[in-house]
């Protein structure tokens, strides 16, 4: 009885061994992937400032962007604002603007784009202004904390005033975008975009950006920024060449 016994506990005692052994052998379990990259990110901006007493003012302006980034060497964007403001009952701005663009990565620095630029601003007497191009951008300073990116083309425009027959020439164009973290919550943002006739480069139209954005919530934030259109050469004389607009937005990211 007594071997019996110790035959059995010798047998129980190499099975529990030989389990630990092949549990210890077993592949660490591996983790999940993790989920893909959202298809598009970017936000959607809406701002409204009113004034009442000796002047009634309402000035109004909707901003949105969005960014399409698979992790690959095409990358779309988008940006688009549109402003409108009255004085008194009578309309005082009436502002379009859209860009769409493409870029290809060549290297972690140098990219290709091709961009589709439009403006439509009644107090700039531009019924429309589309400008289809294509050019070379290089990444300056590419951190964590800092980008900057600058590039040049070459386009058509097309353009039609009130009052005049549609004009196409050919353009040059350059811009260069830059975005610095103060920190986890704030970001400062600087852009500058020039169209240049290319028979006359005193026929230009400038836009420059500057802003500050500061998180509210993980997903709003608001946003203070300062917007300068400049064309050199208005359609009249009648026209103004500077507008400067601060436009202050609540921003939803996405």
């Amino acid at each position: 009885m007594s071997e019996s016994l110790r035959r059995l506990s010798f047998v129980f005692t190499i099975a529990l061994l030989a389990g630990s052994g092949r549990a210890g052998a077993q592949a660490p379990v591996t983790p999940p992937p993790e989920p893909p990259p959202p298809a598009w990110t970017g936000s959607a901006g809406l701002g409204l400032s009113l004034n009442r007493g000796n002047t009634t003012t309402t000035n109004f302006n909707t901003s949105f962007d969005a960014t399409h980034d698979p992790k690959t060497r095409s990358v779309w964007k988008l940006k688009g604002l549109y402003q409108r403001g009255t004085t008194n009952g009578t309309l005082a701005v009436d502002r379009l603007l859209f860009e769409g663009r493409n870029e290809r990565a060549f290297s972690d620095r140098v990219y290709a784009f091709v961009q589709l630029q439009f403006l439509q601003d009644e107090f700039k007497a531009i019924d429309y202004l589309v400008a289809p191009g294509a050019g070379l951008g290089y990444k300056l300073v590419t951190t964590p904390v800092t980008t900057l990116n600058v590039d040049g083309g070459m386009g058509v425009k097309f353009e039609k005033n009130p009052g005049e027959d549609n004009r196409t020439d050919a353009v040059v164009t350059a811009s260069d975008k830059f975005e610095h973290k103060l920190s986890k919550t704030a970001a400062i943002t600087q852009s500058f975009g020039a169209l240049w006739k290319a028979q006359d480069f005193g026929d230009a139209l400038y836009t420059f950006t500057a802003g500050v954005a500061a998180s509210l919530t993980t997903r709003t934030q608001l946003k203070v920024e300062l917007v300068d259109t400049y064309a050199a050469r208005p359609p009249t004389a009648a026209v103004k060449s500077n507008d400067v607009a601060l436009l202050t937005a609540f921003v939803y990211k996405f």
